[in-house]
């Protein structure tokens, strides 16, 4: 049988009822797999428990130190990681290992929308369709995946768009890429692999998220070189657009740190070449702006963290986003 890693950080799928009211992540990486007895006719399972958090207290530099634990499983002979982790930060953490985990062994993502103890859980499904497309040769070459609901979703494109149902996630992009249908995976479309980032390298540097609204003239980007931040994303409105009269204060920003435009649209790629008023895509990049292209602004974030350590500048920016344009 192939050997599989399964690497819980916790989230929904481990929460039982506490104390104190609601529910808490409890459970470890052993209970989950030995709730679902099929997982047995899978792989052979190490399980590991690294975290028992709640997924908005998961933080990047954990998601490195995962990367970096993969990466050595790979190299004793594991054939495929599965990371268990809450929804709330699964198109991050998805997105994190893509960017950092080589190689064709599948890594999945997984986790569930309701707790272990909710009637209809979906936690046990997800796993078991996690691990099968983890072992399957034809994930194989494909990146990071995405597995819940029976949907697989390739981890560029995976985005959470609902807070309750089992079905929340979607690649509005281009849809999944695959899913698991008796027992089976089965995939539709293969992307290619982009360039990885060094893991060893460390967490990502600081990055500011701006997300425009309308009428914000972007008097708060001028505090952000003293705040410690590295660089920042702005998730222009549309296509990357800004209003007319905050075009000076984004230059002015672009000035002194990377600065990458990406899109507060769920999807679509950022322009470069149609609008050419002040605060337009032209403009913005006249003025020094990186293209996020197909990402969505939180994986730009990431993407130019992992670009900036060590304290690179526009030129690492461009480099890390040009396989994205």
């Amino acid at each position: 049988m192939k050997r599989l890693l399964m690497l819980s950080l916790g989230g929904t799928i481990t929460m039982v009822p506490s104390a104190g009211g609601g529910i808490a992540p409890k459970l470890g990486a052993a209970e989950l797999v030995a709730s679902v007895p099929e997982l047995a006719d899978v792989a052979q399972i190490e399980a590991e428990s690294a975290a028992r958090l709640p997924s908005p207290s998961l933080t990047p530099g954990i998601l490195v130190d995962v990367a970096q634990r993969i990466e050595a499983a790979f190299a004793a002979g594991i054939d495929g990681a599965v990371v268990i982790q809450g929804t709330d930060t699964i198109e991050e953490s998805a997105f994190i290992l893509d960017a950092l985990v080589g190689g064709d062994r599948p890594v999945v993502i997984t986790g569930a929308m309701r707790g272990a103890d909710a009637p209809g859980a979906d936690g046990p499904a997800n796993l078991l369709a996690a691990a099968r497309v983890a072992v399957c040769d034809a994930a194989r070459g494909l990146g990071a995946l995405a597995v819940l609901n029976y949907d697989i979703h390739a981890a560029r494109f995976v985005q959470k768009t609902h807070t309750t149902l089992p079905s929340a996630f979607a690649s509005p992009l281009v849809g999944p890429i695959g899913a698991v249908a008796e027992g089976r995976p089965r995939i539709h479309a293969r992307v290619g692999r982009l360039p990885v980032l060094r893991a060893q390298d460390g967490a990502p540097a600081p990055i500011a998220l701006v997300t425009w609204a309308m009428g914000d003239d972007g008097r708060v980007l001028a505090a952000l070189p003293g705040l410690g931040y590295a660089g920042a994303v702005i998730a222009g409105m549309g296509a990357g657009h800004v209003p007319s009269d905050a075009a000076d204060a984004v230059g002015a920003l672009a000035a002194r740190m990377p600065v990458v435009l990406a899109s507060r649209s769920a999807a679509g790629p950022v322009f470069t070449s149609t609008y050419g008023y002040a605060g337009g895509e032209i403009d913005l990049m006249g003025r020094g702006l990186v293209s996020a292209g197909m990402l969505t602004a939180l994986k730009a974030r990431l993407l130019l963290g992992l670009a900036l350590r060590g304290g690179g500048g526009r030129d690492a920016a461009v480099r890390a986003f040009a396989p994205y344009a």
